[in-house]
């Protein structure tokens, strides 16, 4: 991820807004892990962020937004995935001396506490991104014969039979034993 680090000792008790809006900070993991992702230029991301001390910790509340350009999952076309997705966490200040086993998205440097937006935004932009993008809900995909686009028109593939090394299951038949 970006490293980006937000200093936030000095918030007051009501909290502080922030925004971001340099797409460099989701660019830079998408094009580390290889992703398919890439921003539309008319909506770039931006996220809205505000940070507000607790007791024990720091709340963040925010809503990370833009449109992603990514292929989709059934037929491989570019196809535009609105992003508008509020989020809301509550982060554990750490203990001074003590370890931690999981990456804390607060640290502290001395007498100065950090918080890693660029942890937390790339961690929402993950979550905010379908698991199963798609162009639209009656997409049909390619042909697992010849790969043309079903969308575009039927081809002349016919109906798929199988994989040929399960025939001599087809006729296979179960049934109960008796008792």
């Amino acid at each position: 991820m970006t490293e980006l680090w937000l200093d936030i000792t000095d918030i007051p008790a009501t909290g502080r807004d922030f925004s971001f809006s340099d797409p460099a900070i989701w660019e830079e993991p998408i094009g580390r892990y290889g992703l398919p992702y890439r921003f539309d230029r008319d909506a770039p991301p931006t996220a809205e962020l505000s940070v507000a001390p607790q007791k024990d910790g720091v709340l963040v509340r925010g809503n990370l937004a833009g449109r992603v350009v990514t292929p989709c999952d059934r037929c491989a076309e570019d196809t535009a995935v609105p992003l508008d997705s509020p989020f809301e966490l509550y982060e554990e200040l750490p203990r001074p001396g003590e370890a931690s086993l999981e990456t804390a998205l607060v640290r502290r440097r001395g007498k100065v506490l950090e918080l890693d937006v660029g942890g937390l935004l790339w961690e929402q932009f993950v979550l905010a991104m379908p698991v199963k993008p798609l162009c639209s809900e009656g997409c049909l995909g390619l042909c697992p014969g010849c790969g043309r686009s079903l969308n575009a028109g039927s081809c002349n593939c016919g109906e798929p039979e199988g994989d040929p090394r399960l025939e001599p299951l087809r006729g296979l038949r179960v049934t109960k034993p008796a008792n």
